[in-house]
């Protein structure tokens, strides 16, 4: 794999810089703004993730569009930078006839933008990351956490560590380190961890680790004084192959950390070398070769117009994360479409009730070329992610490969019960009624 060489020049056909349209944008095409990230230290994310999606829009438009309806998009290098993403979403908001949905793949700039979305009346996904209580539509009716939320994934990795342990009751007096990027995306998991380790009498050890993480041995020295029994990496970027080289250099088994589903792509691990053979993640996609893939390859690549230009990524975690989210927002796009006007540019209003009325079951997946790629998908008013679901992986030293052969579900009452408190306090700081939206 030609993977880490230079995530830079591996990635961008585009300019890193500014506002840089890579179709030639109509009011009669349906316009998605691209929020993305092509250098720095998360370049690797961004550029997989982007890239994936793009090469779908491609593959779309090769195919006809939606029922006719041609995709086109337009990109803003946000740097992963809250600031200069509000300032990549206002610049291109209302373009080409307006914004049908944006994707920040930013807590920070997902919390920037989170009142502007509603009051411009455009939904906005957080694919697996994000304000995991916008699960409840009818307090955030604009927002859609699709698939799964960080609460509902350390929900499952407490169940996957319990279940490891012999059983959520072996968990009592174990410790369990929470190793994670000092943001509000390292934070956010912490109201399911904290409700867990009191429910299982764990002790909850949280040690942050400053953006970048280029620099960790502090964090790990502290580890080893602690010898917890596991340890969470809810890393991202640079900090994940750090993290494991340090606890190798540390003696820290790496049979004993779990990462996040963002310290769990291939630019996580071929950099840490024999340090991360073994090493076990949580994920929202099965890794694997898909048939939609294959037509990315054939349609979009062979064409010479796919968007990585390392074709040796396509496929991989990064890839195959922002193909799936391509994939729900066209079947958003679609949903809409059957309501409003099959064939007919959507607004972003009916593109909302798309998004909160998608039925993406195994039976679409099989259609789409995407069956078991990711976990059936199935939202509404009350669950605007849809599944909850997650499976994990292991890297075996040069690729990762599914443990769990089933979707793993952890403690869904808890993670309701604090996304209606969370929720509520939200909505009564802002004077929302809640309610579902026509």
């Amino acid at each position: 794999m030609k993977l880490i060489k230079s995530v830079i020049l591996s990635t961008a056909i585009l300019g890193a810089f500014g506002s840089v349209p890579l179709a030639q944008a109509q009011t009669s095409e349906q316009y998605i703004p691209i929020l993305s990230y092509r250098v720095g230290p998360y370049a690797a994310g961004g550029s997989g993730f982007y890239g994936g999606a793009i090469d779908y829009f491609n593959l779309i438009n090769a195919k006809g569009g939606l029922n006719g309806v041609k995709i086109s998009w337009e990109e803003c290098e946000t740097e992963y930078n809250p600031s200069r993403g509000v300032e990549c979403y206002e610049r291109l908001k209302k373009n080409n006839g307006g914004a049908s949905l944006v994707e920040p793949l930013s807590t920070g700039i997902a919390y920037g933008i989170l009142d502007r979305v509603a009051e411009d009346k455009i939904p906005m996904t957080t694919l697996g990351y994000g304000r995991s209580d916008a699960a409840n539509g009818k307090v955030f009716p604009y927002i859609f956490p699709l698939i799964t939320s960080y609460w509902n994934q350390a929900a499952a990795m407490t169940k996957y560590l319990g279940d490891k342990s012999g059983g959520m009751e072996k968990l009592k007096g174990k410790k369990i380190v929470h190793l994670y990027h000092d943001s509000a995306f390292g934070k956010e998991p912490l109201p399911v961890l904290e409700a867990q380790a009191k429910q299982y009498g764990f002790e909850l050890i949280k040690i942050p680790v400053a953006h970048p993480g280029n620099e960790q041995q502090s964090q790990w020295l502290q580890i080893r004084q602690a010898n917890p029994d596991y340890v969470i990496l809810w890393g991202w970027g640079v900090m994940n192959a750090v993290a494991l080289k340090t606890a190798q250099r540390n003696g820290f088994s790496r049979d004993k950390i779990l990462g996040v589903w963002w310290a769990g792509s291939e630019e996580d691990t071929v950099p840490a070398g024999d340090a991360a053979k073994g090493y076990t993640t949580m994920t929202f996609n099965t890794p694997g070769n898909y048939a939609v893939l294959d037509e990315i390859r054939t349609k979009v690549y062979a064409a010479g117009k796919g968007n990585l230009s390392d074709k040796s990524r396509v496929g991989s975690v990064y890839h195959m994360r922002g193909v799936t989210a391509a994939i729900l927002w066209t079947e958003a796009i679609l949903k809409a479409q059957e309501k409003f006007g099959k064939g007919k540019l959507m607004t972003s209003e009916q593109i909302r009730w798309g998004f909160e009325n998608l039925d993406v079951n195994e039976a679409r997946q099989k259609t789409l070329g995407a069956l078991g790629m990711f976990p059936p998908v199935k939202t509404s008013c009350d669950d605007h992610e849809g599944s909850g679901a997650v499976k994990v992986q292991q890297w075996t030293g040069d690729k990762w490969k599914a443990i769990t052969p089933n979707w793993v579900v952890g403690d869904k009452a808890l993670t309701r019960a604090l996304l209606e408190e969370s929720s509520a306090k939200y909505a009564a700081e802002k004077k929302i009624t809640p309610g579902c939206m026509k």
